[in-house]
């Protein structure tokens, strides 16, 4: 609907405009076709009571507001839809013309940015030099003896990126929630794609804007958002704009005239996000989407028909977000299940396909944490482009496997040289990769190498690509060896890999309606992980995967609970361990919750934040107040 000669008008889904009164009277005396052309509208407008703050009361706070109340005149709660408002046409707040081509983005800021990082020399070999990635390797055993050989000899690569400014100086004053650290780190150009169709009337959407709220709040003024709505079509609030004082308050203003109405497109929104981000002319040195939905695409895929047992979830994708065919990926998408109706196999492979990750928002009073655990990573970004090589040093080894989960990895056609792309790291992230090499019989040396590492990376500060590299991986040969006693740092990875597959296994059996199978597939695989070396020595990660492994099987306790929760749940956990990067799991946010193993201090510290914000309102509270969501009849 749009403002014509003093009238509203409203524009049909055929592109006929009529007087707004004029069509809404037509239509109440049960006309739904286009009077000039005879078409069968699915859209229809109705004029219903304004969902607008009332004359007087500010629509959203300063730009300061975490110190006062102001917020929650955003996200006061709204009671329960009363009626099926998909079918309603409600006219935005805001809106802009769109244009066909998207590069009108806020130019960058092209100050210069001071880092100790970009100062240094780049030579692997300079004592001076400040390594953003730390190379460990562990072999399964220290000594093999001579006469012994074997086919399959694991060897972990563990690397650690560098330490943020922020998670260097962890406390901060949770009373006046300062700024996240913004002046070294590289910036970021972020899109959220945002479920704005009948099903997110009320509280839901309240939520949404809360957290929306606080994710523009904790942007820098060199990061820049643009945000995307979508319902039946999709449109786009803002261009990307720089996040200072200003962007900020028109950013805040543009989200709180969100209304929900319509259906469910999700693959128009995930199509003008990637446009956004696809015909930007200038690049902020990260990129990232995020995605919200608590429905199903209506639009572009579905399960129905004797053609079509397995949706193409691709179709939701536009080529710009697929993961690129050399290095890395193009535009990760991290997408959010919200409630217990959103389609989690569509989310988890949007964000699989793209190389982002899958968060499910169960406990809906979450979602701001579940944001803030979300931009805490991507807002501390410090390597990019990051490819792992392995090479075998002794002229008689092989490769036999390269284990890294999702991360795309190959072994070369001679077997003697492995690649893995990893992408981003965020400070602090922690990467594990187990490599399987064979060890032949030695007849005189005392020493075998086995491989060694190479990190080629790009720092995104300074825009330079850099090289590190391991030392070699020995083992003792002696005559006789002593009795082997496993690394404990690769049977954690092993566990972890094996809790993996166990997961998927069970996602598959539970899929094809054998939740018996399903359960018990889950349950040998926790007896397994206990009889394991890091098990016995109540090792964190194997504490967490158990425990992990317990809740999944509770989840599955019938088709019912299944598909309300054990899905997505399942689902969320596969996107934590095979890109080795916290999700949000249910209502497992909080820090203390074992099967948050990923997280990092930056993470950690902008969760802190959200949940500060949150015991500093009293009406926030009185919002998100935990409920869950119930699950409509299938």
């Amino acid at each position: 609907m749009k403002q014509g000669g003093g009238q509203a008008l409203f524009t049909a889904e055929c592109s006929h405009s009529f007087h707004f009164h004029c069509i809404t009277s037509n239509v109440k005396h049960g006309n739904q076709i286009c009077p000039v052309c005879r078409a069968k509208w699915k859209e229809i407008p109705v004029q219903g009571p304004s969902l607008d703050p009332p004359p007087g009361r500010p629509a959203i706070g300063p730009v300061g507001w975490p110190q006062n109340d102001a917020l929650m005149t955003v996200v006061r709660r709204l009671p329960p839809p009363r009626r099926d408002l998909s079918r309603r046409h409600i006219v935005p707040l805001y809106q802009a013309h769109e244009p066909g081509v998207f590069n009108d983005d806020e130019t960058l800021d092209h100050q210069p940015v001071f880092d100790e990082r970009s100062s240094c020399n780049k030579n692997g070999g300079d004592d001076n030099f400040v390594r953003t990635i730390e190379i460990k390797t562990f072999p399964e055993v220290t000594a093999v003896s001579k006469s012994n050989s074997h086919d399959s000899f694991t060897v972990l690569v563990h690397l650690k990126a560098a330490t943020s400014v922020t998670s260097q100086n962890p406390t901060i004053n949770l009373s006046s929630l300062p700024q996240f650290s913004h002046n070294h780190r590289a910036p970021v150009d972020l899109v959220t794609v945002l479920d704005t169709s009948g099903s997110m009337a009320g509280t839901k959407l309240a939520l949404l804007k809360r957290a929306m709220g606080f994710v523009i709040q904790n942007l820098g003024s060199n990061d820049r958002l643009s945000v995307i709505a979508f319902s039946s079509t999709a449109r786009r609030l803002f261009p990307l704009r720089r996040m200072t004082d200003t962007g900020r308050q028109q950013a805040l203003q543009a989200v709180n005239s969100l209304v929900a109405n319509g259906g469910t497109n999700i693959a128009e929104g995930l199509r003008k996000g990637g446009k956004v981000l696809e015909d930007r002319r200038g690049k902020n040195p990260v990129a990232s989407i995020i995605l919200l939905s608590d429905g199903q695409d209506t639009y572009t895929v579905s399960g129905s028909g004797p053609n079509q047992s397995q949706p193409n979830y691709q179709l939701l994708l536009p080529l710009s977000i697929h993961h690129s065919d050399n290095t890395g990926f193009q535009i990760p998408v991290h997408a959010f299940g919200f409630g217990a109706d959103h389609d989690a196999s569509s989310m988890h492979s949007i964000s699989e396909i793209s190389g982002g990750t899958f968060s499910f928002i169960e406990t809906e009073a979450v979602i701001q944490d579940a944001f803030a655990q979300c931009i805490g990573g991507l807002l501390s970004v410090v390597v990019q482009e990051l490819q792992v090589v392995v090479e075998c040093v002794n002229t008689s080894l092989c490769l036999g496997s390269v284990k890294a989960g999702s991360y795309p990895s190959r072994v070369m056609g001679d077997g003697r040289k492995g690649v893995i792309d990893v992408g981003d790291m965020y400070a602090d992230e922690e990467r594990d990769f187990l490599v399987s090499v064979n060890v032949p019989t030695e007849s005189c040396s005392n020493l075998t190498s086995l491989i060694k590492v190479r990190c080629i990376y790009k720092d995104p500060l300074n825009k330079e690509t850099a090289t590190i590299e391991s030392e070699e991986v020995r083992i003792e040969r002696p005559d006789v060896a002593r009795q082997a006693v496993v690394s404990i740092e690769v049977d954690r990875q092993r566990n972890r890999l094996q809790a993996a597959e166990a997961m998927a296994q069970a996602r598959g059996a539970a899929e094809l309606g054998d939740l018996t199978g399903a359960v018990s597939t889950l349950e040998n695989c926790r007896r397994v992980l206990s009889e394991t070396v890091s098990a016995k020595s109540q090792d964190r990660l194997c504490v967490a995967l158990d425990a992990e492994l317990k809740e999944m099987q509770e989840r599955m306790a019938s088709r019912h609970v299944y598909e309300a929760s054990g899905r997505a749940y399942i689902l969320s956990g596969l996107s934590s361990h095979s890109w080795q990067r916290a999700t949000a799991r249910g209502d497992s946010t909080d820090g203390s919750s074992l099967v948050q193993a990923y997280q990092t201090p930056s993470m950690v510290e902008m969760l802190t934040r959200s949940q500060a914000m949150l015991l500093g309102s009293p009406s926030a509270q009185r919002l998100v107040r935990p409920f869950y969501s119930q699950p409509k009849p299938r």
